[in-house]
């Protein structure tokens, strides 16, 4: 069998990571990365039964060793041509009241794996003049909720980021594609583990599935868009935040709104 090009994606095993390996794998080559090493492999033997190439690394991406570990094989895959940065997860509860430690696993997931992984696959891109990194964001990055600020902060750090890796490629006449995908409230288990009750955060309208949120960004990424925010009701509430003064965008993300949204969860 010809060897396809390799897609590599983080907390692939459930919620939109799980959706991007089934919908890359007709595509790619797959290399499936979470801590779960049970759901990966359920994942990749469901793969490999429609003829794909999965190959499946168990990490948790807030360890140190193990983050190194998992740059270290995206650094020596050359036929690697595209990262989703997806792994993540969320908090509710006042900043002073969250669990530090908890807190702190987000940041190093959400910005320091990133950091790292997107480093050591574009090592193997830009001398190859090719390949794309999707960076997994939120509408959140756009708005201020109460009780989720670590989450929206390090949302806006991953669409930052995202913009000035194509600023870096664009200087460097790099043909190395990038994406922040922001997502709002999305169908998966990410409301349930944080105990909350999806009727009462968002009306139906506003709620995506994980099929459509990939579905988008792959269309982003052959478009060649730098920001990726699924469906059209989301992409009117991006643009009114990006414009509304903060006090006025408060009138938008208080509790209850529907507004402050977040991604799938993921497993680092």
């Amino acid at each position: 069998m010809t060897p396809k090009p390799l897609a590599a994606v983080t907390g692939a095993s459930s919620g939109i990571g799980a959706a991007f390996a089934r919908k890359l794998a007709a595509q790619y080559d797959l290399l499936l990365i979470a801590r779960s090493e049970d759901k990966l492999e359920a994942l990749a033997l469901e793969l490999r039964a429609r003829g794909a190439a999965v190959s499946v690394l168990a990490a948790d991406l807030c360890d140190a060793a193990q983050l190194e570990h998992v740059a270290d094989r995206l650094a020596a895959e050359p036929g690697l041509a595209l990262l989703v940065n997806n792994a993540g997860f969320g908090s509710r509860a006042a900043f002073w009241e969250a669990d530090i430690e908890a807190l702190d696993r987000m940041h190093r997931l959400h910005i320091v794996a990133l950091v790292r992984l997107s480093h050591a696959a574009l090592r193997v891109f830009v001398p190859q003049n090719r390949g794309a990194i999707i960076n997994m964001a939120s509408v959140a990055a756009f708005a201020h909720r109460p009780g989720s600020i670590s989450y929206g902060a390090t949302k806006a750090w991953v669409t930052a980021f995202t913009n000035g890796l194509y600023v870096d490629l664009r200087a460097a006449g790099s043909l190395v594609y990038v994406q922040a995908l922001c997502p709002g409230y999305t169908y998966s288990g990410f409301h349930d583990v944080l105990n909350l009750d999806r009727r009462r955060l968002a009306p139906p309208a506003l709620w995506l599935t994980a099929e459509k949120v990939v579905d988008d960004s792959l269309q982003g990424m052959t478009n060649r868009q730098l920001t990726v925010v699924p469906g059209w009701r989301y992409q009117l509430i991006v643009a009114a935040l990006r414009v509304l003064p903060f006090r006025l965008q408060m009138l938008f993300t208080r509790p209850g709104s529907g507004v402050a949204a977040r991604s799938a969860p993921t497993r680092p």
